[in-house]
């Protein structure tokens, strides 16, 4: 028989088509791509040439932009169940504490699983699989939420949860799932793609992962043994759509496309009609000139960031800080050259924060960078923490990326002085994921906000162009 899967990740509460890089020859280009009427159609499309088709979301659903954020999440749901979704996982879906969390899963027709996330009785907060007949195969679904989300996210996402890697729960879940006569394992994790990787390599039993997290672009299958691995970017951009060939009750062949969400695909209509009605009290916002870029502003980058510039630029010029930091975040969807809009800066940094300040000496500050290589980059990849490099502003860093733990920085610069560790340097950031808590001193939260302060330069510097000025180069 044959099992069709639709699978898409890390869609951030982009309901419509939205400019996307897209990665060329000559370089990176934007094309308008995404927006759940568009993933409607496509998994309709699957599900008419095969009624055993199922519909994964890999989670970092709920959050991402303005009208999801207002809402907590609410305005989703309603949506979300006409794609015929089977189950999901998450990460950013703590962002409104474990109560909203629950109160998001009661109104989808499908659960939201994590076989790692602990309440503080020991009790799981989530289930941890699910199991779905399909024809005459039956499949288990376990499912991994994002290991990071009580070690380097706010502290609301966890309060009352502990939250462990799942490489412990996964072999016993496998075991429980198998005893009860399901044929094909399906691994819904939203771990990260390396971390994934090093899981199933250590954990038998497995089929098929669906990778999330990460923002991979898997335009093939990764095999590890004989466990297929896919993910599929970030934004609703794409669709993975993965055909199985199933033979007694073993995958025998199996086909893979990455499909962009492009818009010469006809909106689903319904969704469609959903979609605008959420989204009309944000018309106005969307076409708000605040501004103009010359320059393409995008974080898919590890390392250094354009659209990140733009706003390191805004705090820092604001409070006249040394420095300004700011957290690695993969999200955001990019702003061609041309007109900034109000909703464009939303995109950026949907949470709208004030800008806080906060004295750190040179040791504190190559200390926190030390760490944060390490979060990126560590070799371990269960020890890879976080999302890109920490954005940073004021700094020169040089850098080998190979080399072990607390070793990666050879030379640091502070503007155009050679740090110094017993220096005290006033610092200006956003959230505590882009200064941690634990250190510096005389820290301040201002009553102003990132937008306001990233509007305000705008109309100072306008129009605006990046640097493109590398603050963390490799030697």
């Amino acid at each position: 028989m044959k099992i069709d899967i639709a699978y898409f990740n890390d869609v951030h509460g982009y309901l419509e088509p939205h400019q996307e890089i897209f990665f060329e020859g000559r370089g990176k280009e934007t094309r308008l791509a995404g927006g759940y009427a568009r993933l409607k159609t496509l998994i309709e499309g699957i599900k008419a040439k095969n009624q055993n088709t199922l519909v994964f979301d890999g989670g970092d659903t709920f959050h991402g932009t303005l009208p999801v954020l207002d809402s907590k999440g609410e305005i989703l749901p309603d949506m979300l169940n006409k794609m015929d979704i089977r189950a999901m996982v998450g990460h950013w879906d703590f962002a409104y504490g474990k109560d909203q969390l629950l109160k998001l899963q009661s109104m989808l027709s499908y659960p939201i699983l994590g076989c790692n996330v602990y309440q503080d009785n020991g009790s799981l907060l989530l289930d941890p699989y699910l199991i779905i007949p399909c024809g005459e195969v039956s499949i288990g679904v376990i499912g991994i939420c994002s290991s990071i989300i009580d070690k380097t996210m706010p502290s609301k996402f966890s309060e009352g949860l502990k939250v462990t890697d799942g490489a412990e729960e996964l072999p016993k879940y496998v075991a429980e799932v198998k005893g009860q006569g399901v044929d094909i394992i399906i691994l819904l994790s939203h771990n990260g793609y390396p971390q994934d990787l090093k899981m199933i390599s250590e954990v038998a039993g497995i089929d098929i992962c669906l990778s999330a997290h990460t923002h991979n672009r898997l335009f093939e299958p990764t095999l590890v043994g004989e466990t297929i691995v896919i993910q599929c970017g970030c934004h609703g951009s794409f669709l993975g759509h993965l055909s199985l060939d199933i033979a007694e009750g073993k995958i025998s062949s199996y086909d893979y496309q990455l499909i962009p969400v492009l818009t010469a695909i006809a909106p689903e209509k319904e969704t469609a009609a959903l979609i605008d009605q959420v989204l009309e009290p944000y018309r106005q916002m969307q076409t708000e000139k605040v501004g103009v870029t010359e320059s393409l502003l995008h974080r898919y980058d590890s390392i250094n960031s354009s659209m990140d510039e733009l706003l390191l630029r805004s705090i820092k010029s604001f409070t006249r800080a040394d420095v300004a930091f700011s957290n690695g975040w993969r999200y955001g969807a990019p702003i061609p050259a041309g007109v900034i809009t109000r909703f464009d800066l939303y995109n950026m940094v949907p949470m709208n924060p004030v800008i806080s300040t906060v004295e750190l000496t040179g040791k504190e500050i190559l200390g926190m960078l030390e760490e944060n290589l390490e979060r990126t980059f560590s070799a371990d990849p269960m020890g890879q923490m976080g999302g890109y490099v920490k954005r940073s502003l004021g700094i020169k860093a040089y850098m080998r990326i190979e080399n072990p733990k607390k070793h990666r920085i050879q030379q640091l610069f502070i503007g155009d002085q050679h740090m110094e560790d017993a220096g005290t340097y006033l610092c200006a950031f956003i959230t505590s994921q882009g200064v941690p808590e634990d250190i510096g001193k005389n820290r301040k939260d201002l009553t102003d906000t990132t937008i306001d302060a990233i509007v305000s330069y705008l109309q100072s510097n306008n129009p605006y162009r990046s640097s493109g000025a590398e603050i963390f180069s490799l030697v």
